[in-house]
């Protein structure tokens, strides 16, 4: 492989784990989250790493294909700020939820990252179909976890 086509990789694969790390570092499964009802359906706490780690690598494996696939540097940067104002929304809300405790906030920023994740299957499509197809899983994720989020605030509201 080129080195123009190790560029993309080293980038995807280090904004990827830099999400992931944050994500991981500011989420904090203690005696506040554990105190709050859940839904008999809510996955057991394991599940949220794997998931998690299943939809970072398919996110930087779909931004490698929308970058190879894009044929200019103006719309690269384009591509490259949406996966990026999708990664800080991905971060806010674990601030919102763990770091703030405000499971309600944390709802409606939910809203913002599902549809960021629809925009960055709607911008890769035309490019690269292989690439919006492997972010399916993370828009049927934050589906599921904008769902569960709403269920934690009405099992639990009011908050703050």
């Amino acid at each position: 492989m080129s080195r123009a086509g190790l560029f993309p990789i080293l980038i995807a694969s280090i904004a990827a784990t830099l999400v992931a790390v944050v994500g991981a570092t500011i989420t904090d499964i203690g005696p506040w989250y554990h105190a709050l009802n859940q839904p008999r359906w809510a996955p057991p706490d394991a599940l949220y790493g794997v998931a998690w780690m299943a939809i970072y690598a398919f996110t930087a494996i779909a931004g490698v294909y929308a970058w190879l696939a894009t044929p200019n540097r103006r719309e690269r940067e384009w591509l490259i700020g949406l996966f990026a104002i999708n990664g800080f929304l991905n971060t806010m809300w674990s601030v919102l939820f763990f770091q703030l405790h405000r499971p309600d906030w944390a709802m409606i920023e939910a809203i913002g990252l599902w549809l960021s994740v629809a925009a960055l299957i709607v911008a890769i499509w035309p490019r690269s179909m292989t690439g919006a197809v492997l972010l399916v899983p993370y828009l049927l994720w934050a589906t599921f976890a904008g769902y569960l989020n709403m269920t934690i605030v009405h099992l639990n509201g009011p908050f703050g």
